[in-house]
């Protein structure tokens, strides 16, 4: 390493070169330059903004637009109790997360491909089976990503390091969100420059994945699917498991709430959300401000991150709820601001709930309890339906209560989990 990267090691992650592996300096800054790289191409295709958009402007049915966060949520989160014990098979699984990123930017080349050459049902259906392809990579790669974190890089720099990236990638898609809000080209040409930018973005990823240095441990050998079901017993044999699922799981409102705001904000008349640009400006900003503060005392106390970061959910819902009761949700600053407090706690959330799995962990389980819980949260998401059927029939500000509710036990039941870090 260069004394340039290790003075940025030092600057960034809080401890100094020689106190730690020699070769943790280099993959902690691999792991910001990968995960920046990832980050950024997930905000440049986002699928709840920006491939929803895509689909409408190419006629596709309103039906596939509806399915594109289900597809990426499910494909994500399911697979992962199956996945789990094969990649814990490899020596270096570091493997398993870059061919994942390969295959996530060979399915953004498809998804480029068919906006330019295709229209309506066709691209609706082409779409969805690239984002179904996408996401089981996805899963993948999140299922080996904390096993590698744990294995290459030191308990209390984890949190810094993939708040950097977060920083770092929001960053990219605020220059993203101001072209679309400002560029004079065409929003279709922007958007498929976007597009090609995350496949891009994806395959570096890759690259700088592999090299990390990554210690060769032996395996052991994949199971059959009763044997990955069983693992569900998790839940219940190992209790702080349990917990930190119930929490996340609650805790899962402040992502599920943005939607909501929107249809809060079209009910009063204020139609601004419904600008693409807008829309991922908000949730930038928030992630710059936020994620490397977040992971900085996530390594500290990730508890005490999911506490501070459900409380602030629940605080951001509960003042939409006021500023509707008092007739100031129509007005320009309101829900701008609520929009931007509610994403800065969920991006805590984000970083709460990573780092605190990693760190709680036992080294040799840490695979499949993150299987075990993203499984769990997978299932959960399913079932999101109900929460859109309890909006059409009693409006926005019923779901929004009940998120606030939700995010409010949530912090209340990570209050009860152990400190992790030590």
């Amino acid at each position: 390493m260069t004394a340039r990267s290790v003075r940025i090691y030092e600057a960034w992650s809080g401890a100094r070169a020689k106190d730690v592996h020699a070769d943790e300096p280099g993959n902690w800054l691999g792991h910001v330059g990968a995960l920046s790289l990832t980050k950024s191409a997930d905000g440049l295709f986002d699928p709840k903004l920006v491939l929803s958009w895509l689909l409408a402007a190419l006629s596709a049915p309103a039906v596939f637009v509806g399915l594109l966060v289900p597809i990426r949520e499910a494909g994500a989160l399911l697979p992962q109790l199956f996945t789990a014990p094969h990649i814990h098979g490899l020596a270096r699984r570091k493997w398993a997360w870059a061919g994942a990123a390969a295959v996530q930017g060979a399915m953004l080349v498809v998804i480029l491909i068919v906006a330019l050459t295709m229209q309506g049902a066709a691209a609706g259906i082409a779409v969805c089976a690239a984002l179904a392809v996408l996401s089981v990579a996805r899963s993948v790669a999140s299922v080996s990503y904390k096993d590698v974190l744990g294995k290459t890089v030191g308990k209390a720099r984890r949190g810094a390091a993939t708040g950097l990236a977060a920083s770092a990638g929001a960053a990219v898609v605020i220059g993203f969100a101001l072209v679309l809000m400002a560029a004079p080209v065409g929003r279709m040409s922007i958007v498929i420059g976007a597009i090609g930018l995350a496949a891009v973005g994806f395959l570096l990823a890759a690259v700088v994945f592999a090299g990390l240095r990554e210690e060769a441990r032996p395996g052991t050998t994949g199971t059959g699917w009763r044997a990955a079901l069983g693992q569900m017993r998790l839940l219940w044999d190992a209790p702080e498991l349990g917990r930190f699922v119930i929490a996340r799981g609650l805790l899962v409102s402040t992502a599920l709430a943005p939607p909501y705001l929107v249809l809060m904000a079209a009910e009063a008349g204020n139609r601004a959300f419904e600008r693409l640009g807008a829309l991922v400006l908000a949730s930038a900003v928030a992630s710059l401000v936020s994620s490397y503060v977040w992971g900085r005392l996530a390594d500290r106390s990730s508890r005490r991150v999911l506490i501070y970061a459900g409380l602030s959910g629940a605080a951001a819902l509960a003042a939409a709820l006021v500023l509707r009761a008092l007739g100031l949700v129509d007005t320009v600053w309101a829900l701008p601001l609520v929009l931007f407090a509610l994403m800065i706690a969920y991006h805590g959330v984000r970083q709460g709930r990573s780092i605190y799995l990693t760190d709680m962990a036992p080294e040799d389980r840490r695979l499949a309890y993150t299987a075990v819980a993203n499984t769990a949260i997978g299932v959960l998401l399913l079932g999101t339906g109900v929460f859109g059927a309890l909006a059409a029939m009693a409006g926005a500000e019923v779901t929004l209560a009940l998120f606030a509710a939700m995010a409010t036990a949530g912090a209340g039941v990570a209050a009860g989990l152990r400190e992790a870090e030590g």
